[in-house]
């Protein structure tokens, strides 16, 4: 009934849903480019509605009362963003203890412009032994979807600047056009 609801409130905002879930029991879905806070909400409302249980890091602060069990429950995973490095190793722990985790994740790691994302998905994909798919949510087009999956090397540096490369030839559109930067 949730899943048929979220379908059919995602078409109701004019988007469509191009791909299914992701077939691997574990995988990181980037979601590119993120500019509005909208975009959770259309990323939730389409992975839901294709069969999905998607993940997304939130900040811990958000964790304490009543709010804690509702945001676990929609998939949000508590994090630390003060420390980098206690984030990923808790979002690897996390992952890892889970039979199926789909973790959705921002590269650019904000909702403003940058030039450089951030590499911390690539830190946990390896560690974790999970792939990585190039998720999008189209402004210009309403259309949202977890993309194709991109293999990673060794060398994080340079496999940024090919999913970068990779989603400035895709011509993507934010909620606010501006604030999206691929190179």
């Amino acid at each position: 009934m949730w899943r048929k609801f979220c379908g059919w409130l995602l078409r109701a905002m004019g988007w469509t849903a191009v791909d299914p879930v992701a077939p691997e029991d574990k995988c990181i879905i980037l979601g590119v480019p993120h500019t509005s806070i909208w975009d959770f909400v259309i990323s939730y409302l389409y992975y839901e509605s294709v069969g999905g249980k998607p993940y997304c890091m939130i900040k811990g602060e958000f964790f304490k009362g009543p709010l804690g069990w509702l945001l676990r429950k929609l998939g949000g995973i508590p994090v630390d963003r003060k420390n980098a490095t206690t984030m990923l190793l808790s979002v690897i722990k996390e992952m890892k203890e889970k039979p199926c985790v789909h973790l959705a994740l921002a590269p650019e790691g904000t909702r403003q412009p940058v030039k450089r994302w951030k590499t911390g998905f690539h830190t946990i994909a390896r560690e974790v032994g999970c792939p990585v798919y190039l998720g999008y949510f189209d402004w210009g087009t309403k259309r949202v979807s977890r993309g194709e999956k991109v293999e990673l090397t060794d060398d994080a540096k340079a496999d940024m600047a090919r999913i970068q490369q990779i989603y400035g030839q895709m011509h993507l559109t934010g909620k606010h056009p501006e604030k999206y930067v691929t190179h």
